[in-house]
């Protein structure tokens, strides 16, 4: 079921901002007396500054500046590399200068997100696989079918463990239906204990299908006489083992082998208080076609850093407690 990604985390860190390099180039009148060059005007351009080269057609040799002497970017006097007399004339200047002011900041690659990858072939459904059609008013009773398995827990129970998380449907036949409640109680896929209520309704021969995405089925039971035969199997509708905070986050949904995104429906976490009513508390996703066994769901979730990385929190990565 999980998978994990393939990908870059950088944690938070601290930059100088301000100290950047960027071109400048500045026209001025000067002269220079064997290593000073004197600036009596600045004419156009960006401050001196070290570094600058400097040219012009009283500049016997070309030189850049080493030092600032009484000038700091505008007159006054400069220590330049090459020895020479020149008269005052213009002269330019070229180099690269810093952006000025530089001060410790946290700057923004840390820390990053995730992209995870969820990959799953779910099985298809089956209508009665947790359990078999019958007649009760209290205790359904679990019996394994297609693509379940019957598990025994460290604890010694035993559990009925579907093929991935999925929700689960309650199917009723004919009759005069009294609507009632099934509770079902069991675990997800990191072995939290979550329980469901599903209402059946008064339609006969229906599926009602619920909202969360069990792993592992405990126990069944209804609230009273339904009316009509009852069974439970499994649906469609495929749990992601991540929190799926916003629909936005789903960068990408492939299935059945095709590039395109798939054109199922995607449903985000309950962020609010869990209950038996509420829905699933990491997000589910139903494929446009039924699932067979065949078809491969690859769905690339990114994930903010309350979901990973030194800040991450158990509620950012797996949703909240279940109920």
């Amino acid at each position: 079921m999980p998978q994990f990604s393939d990908d870059l985390f950088l944690g938070a860190a601290v930059g100088y901002q301000g100290i950047d390099a960027y071109p400048n180039s500045a026209t001025f009148t000067g002269s220079i007396a064997t290593t000073t060059l004197t600036v009596t005007a600045m004419l156009s351009g960006d401050p001196i500054t070290v570094g600058m080269w400097i040219d012009g057609a009283n500049v016997g040799t070309i030189a850049y500046i080493t030092a600032f002497g009484t000038g700091t970017g505008g007159t006054g006097t400069y220590i330049v590399s090459a020895s020479q007399t020149s008269a005052s004339a213009t002269i330019t200047g070229a180099g690269n200068a810093f952006l000025g002011n530089p001060s410790p900041m946290s700057v923004g690659v840390g820390p990053l997100g995730r992209v995870y990858v969820w990959d799953v072939v779910a099985q298809a459904l089956a209508a009665s696989n947790i359990a078999a059609v019958q007649t009760t008013s209290s205790t359904i009773a679990l019996t394994a079918g297609a693509s379940v398995t019957s598990v025994v827990l460290a604890s010694g129970s035993t559990v009925l463990q579907l093929d991935c998380p999925r929700a689960v449907s309650i199917v009723s036949g004919t009759g005069t239906l009294t609507d009632r409640n099934v509770t079902i109680s069991g675990y997800d896929y990191y072995g939290q204990a979550m329980s469901e209520v599903i209402a059946t309704g008064t339609v006969q021969s229906t599926t009602v299908s619920g909202k969360k995405a069990f792993y592992q089925i405990a126990s069944a039971s209804i609230s009273g006489a339904l009316g009509a035969t009852i069974a439970v199997g499994t649906t469609d509708i495929l749990g992601s083992p991540v929190r799926i905070l916003d629909l936005g986050y789903i960068v990408h949904a492939g299935y059945n082998n095709t590039l395109a995104d798939n054109a199922g429906t995607a449903v985000a976490a309950v962020t609010a208080t869990a209950t038996t009513t509420t829905g699933d508390v990491r997000g589910t996703f139903v494929p446009a076609s039924a699932t067979d066994g065949i078809k491969r769901l690859v769905m690339t979730i990114a994930l903010p850093a309350i979901a990973v990385g030194p800040n991450a929190t158990r509620i950012g990565a797996f949703g909240v407690t279940q109920a």
